[in-house]
């Protein structure tokens, strides 16, 4: 059959635009027929989508479908593996039919969460971060940097699962800054257009042992200053720069100072692998069901061609938490 994806029509330098994108109708056949009914949207798929990539991927070449997390149902199979009606998650990107053998598919179960677009979330890359990188445990003052984004949202209540003291967060609004507040159980929160280095020595008056990072630039300097000794750095990305030239996208911290005041720094990439998957589900799930935890949620209805629209809406901040696009 004939599908309608989007397909990167030129390597993106600088601001991302509508003309980097273009729908094309491909033809597809597997042993699995799959239509897709939610995307997932990552700020990572904007590096992905550089002839100079600085992640440890190959960067998608222009042709190339986009795009990386889905679920969808199960619409033709000729397996055994998986049924019609079946929901499965896959890598398979912006497509309104994707094709395939039925193990690259990974069957969902429909019960397990309240929305499919649980499955779409940031958890694994949030909670591999806090509880294996950052290692957050009993005590702990921890700062996470955009907080209310599909990451931090999520970074910030494992933390308090896992028994940090002190969460405090930053956003872009008084709107996000409450929301993180009354709604997510932060601590504290704090707009990062203010001074942040002031704000957190007003939040974090001994300082913070915890740095869960997806910022970088201002925020990281400031975090470094109220760093306590020993404290420890989850460096997950550089929102800050990253729509900046290559030697501007990831500025590397500065070491030399964190040294100085025995800040021990992780930068660090997750690969969502079942292992990392398997370790967020269960905590995931537990978590929910005590009723401990919020999924911080947006979803965007949009037909196909206009998902690249709803990305670039996605890279603005025009969204909280967990984005996805739920296919009309």
């Amino acid at each position: 059959m004939i599908t309608r994806e989007i397909h990167l029509a030129s390597h993106i330098t600088g601001v991302p635009g509508p003309e980097h994108f273009t729908v094309a109708h491909t033809e597809i056949d597997g042993e699995v027929l799959v239509r897709t009914e939610r995307l997932g949207l990552a700020a990572t798929y904007l590096e992905l989508m550089r002839a100079d990539c600085h992640l440890p991927v190959p960067a998608w070449q222009p042709g190339q479908r986009v795009g990386v997390a889905a679920v969808g149902t199960v619409v033709r199979s000729s397996s055994d593996a998986l049924r019609v009606g079946d929901a499965v998650q896959s890598m398979t990107g912006w497509t309104e039919y994707s094709a395939g053998p039925a193990d690259s598919y990974v069957k969902l179960d429909r019960d397990a969460f309240p929305d499919l677009g649980f499955h779409l979330g940031q958890g694994p890359t949030a909670f591999y971060g806090m509880a294996d990188v950052a290692a957050v445990g009993e005590g702990d003052v921890v700062f996470v940097s955009g907080a209310a984004g599909g990451v931090g949202s999520l970074a910030g209540q494992i933390a308090k699962r896992l028994g940090a003291a002190r969460v405090i967060g930053s956003a872009g609004s008084s709107a996000k800054v409450d929301y993180l507040v009354n709604d997510l159980g932060f601590d504290a929160a704090f707009d990062y257009r203010d001074d942040p280095a002031a704000r957190l020595r007003e939040l974090a008056p001994e300082g913070i042992s915890v740095f869960f990072d997806v910022v970088g630039g201002a925020q990281y300097d400031a975090a470094l200053q109220v760093a306590r000794p020993g404290a420890r750095f989850a460096l997950c990305g550089s929102l800050s720069s990253q729509l900046g030239d290559s030697a501007e996208r990831f500025p590397q911290p500065d070491r030399a100072e964190a040294e100085a005041r025995g800040v021990v720094l992780s930068p660090f990439s997750c690969y969502h692998t079942p292992e990392q998957i398997s370790a967020w589900h269960k905590h995931f799930r537990l978590w929910l069901d005590e009723g401990r935890f919020v999924f911080p949620q947006t979803v965007v209805d949009a037909a196909i061609t206009d998902v690249p629209q709803a990305f670039l809406a996605f890279l603005g901040g025009a969204h909280r938490g967990n984005v996805s696009v739920r296919l009309t």
